[in-house]
């Protein structure tokens, strides 16, 4: 995508070009924009997904013989199991700390190092706890769980509310990215808390991107909040956090009017991306980050690299005048030193080409052949597979030749029912 220029601010009485001004002017259509209603009621993490590396302890596999309440870490939890599609067998919860911990990854023997364990925090204990602590609790758990414990990398979820503002009814034909996959959605009773679908009541919600790369959802967050009886805390949120981009203002929110979110999220393969291609303008080094500790201070960053990614625009190249407020007056609430200004943001792309593209093809020709052994249809071949952690070097892969997941799909298909009749299912 070509780059594109914000819109001028400018005084309301002066007509002066003024950085604080909510008057936008956007000279080629002699357009003016007043966002002085929009209030924003601050921008924070609302999600944090910690993994690890490791091998599961064997006293922790015995807390999940019978499901209930277990004691671990010295805290009370309620074990049980989960479905294969979460990528992992168990789970503790504990919604009272505000936090779930998946264990013992499907794909790998609990006695072999492997990406065993992986730890969501809830966003009223991402708000209570700053960064070091919130990593400190993490890391008790992870050794608690694992032997030869390892931080692996983490996903975080970036959330702007505002009031006063609403997605303009041609959003999906004004917002620019590069993702292939597009929802609009409305009238819908159901949340997919995964990433791949919000939707409720009689709003409307939209989700640019995939869940296994960089996400943007738009939706409205009170109905959504009361359809989960969250909205109390919410309302207490918003109340407490009146406007930090004017603090002189006590009469930010207003409880009669909706909330929407505007909501960027980054899957630890694209974390793992910046972290390897982003580096310190004062000395050079790369950022290296494998914990929400280290990434902390690249929150900013990472926001504003969504929002370039993802673009609301008035016109070709020029940004609308509410993307242009969020990008130059949202700052991400976090206590810890954005390091936004003095690192350069950068994505590492692994590619699939040559040697490692031969591998994608030897790996699906072997993968074909064993699925077939063991009688899975192509339906739930496919589906793990997308679950798989090299999935996106996969899927990019076949990207490169011209092929979507549909198609792709549709291949793995014609593959296992050509290999099912021409070699039967026995080896």
């Amino acid at each position: 995508m070509r780059k594109a220029v914000d819109q001028i601010r400018v005084d309301l009485q002066t007509g002066q070009e003024c950085r604080n001004s909510r008057l936008f002017f956007y000279p080629k259509a002699a357009r003016m924009t007043n966002l002085s209603k929009v209030r924003l009621l601050g921008c924070r993490v609302d999600t944090v997904r910690q993994l690890y590396r490791g091998m599961v302890r064997p006293e922790v596999l015995a807390l999940f013989e019978e499901s209930g309440l277990v004691s671990f870490a010295g805290h009370q939890w309620h074990a049980g199991r989960v479905s294969r599609d979460s990528g992992y067998q168990y789970k503790l919860q504990n919604n009272d700390l505000g936090f779930v911990l998946l264990l013992k990854n499907f794909n790998v023997k609990a006695d072999v190092i492997g990406a065993h364990m992986k730890i969501e925090v809830s966003p009223h204990a991402i708000q209570s706890s700053p960064p070091d602590v919130l990593q400190e609790w993490m890391d008790r758990f992870a050794k608690a769980a694992l032997e030869c414990m390892e931080a692996n990398q983490c996903a975080v979820h970036l959330a702007l509310d505002v009031q006063g503002w609403q997605p303009p009814k041609d959003l999906m034909d004004r917002l620019l990215c590069r993702a292939r996959t597009r929802r609009s959605i409305t009238g819908i009773n159901e949340i997919f808390y995964d990433g791949e679908a919000v939707s409720y009541g009689n709003g409307q919600s939209f989700l640019f991107g995939s869940a296994s790369g960089m996400q943007l959802a738009i939706y409205d967050k009170t109905l959504q909040a009361y359809s989960i009886d969250k909205l109390d805390y919410w309302q207490s949120v918003w109340k407490t956090m009146d406007n930090p981009f004017a603090p002189d203002d006590d009469q930010n929110y207003d409880a009669k009017a909706p909330v929407w979110r505007v909501e960027l999220r980054f899957h630890h393969s694209i974390v793992q991306q910046f972290a390897d291609g982003s580096a310190s303008m004062d000395t050079g080094a790369m950022i290296d980050s494998r914990t929400y500790r280290d990434l902390a201070p690249h929150l900013d960053g990472l926001f504003q690299y969504g929002l370039e990614s993802f673009r609301l625009c008035s016109s070709k190249g020029v940004f609308d005048a509410f993307w242009t407020l969020l990008r130059q007056d949202t700052k991400v609430s976090v206590p810890a030193v954005s390091l936004a200004g003095r690192t350069h943001y950068k994505r590492h792309y692994k590619t699939s080409q040559g040697f490692s593209g031969k591998n994608v093809d030897l790996f699906i020709g072997n993968f074909i052949s064993l699925v077939a052994r063991e009688r899975v249809g192509a339906k739930k071949a496919f589906a793990s597979l997308r679950n798989w952690e090299c999935w996106p070097v996969i899927r990019d892969h076949y990207a490169h030749k011209g092929m979507d997941e549909r198609a792709l799909y549709k291949r793995i298909k014609q593959l296992l029912e050509e290999r099912v009749v021409r070699w039967g299912r026995a080896v």
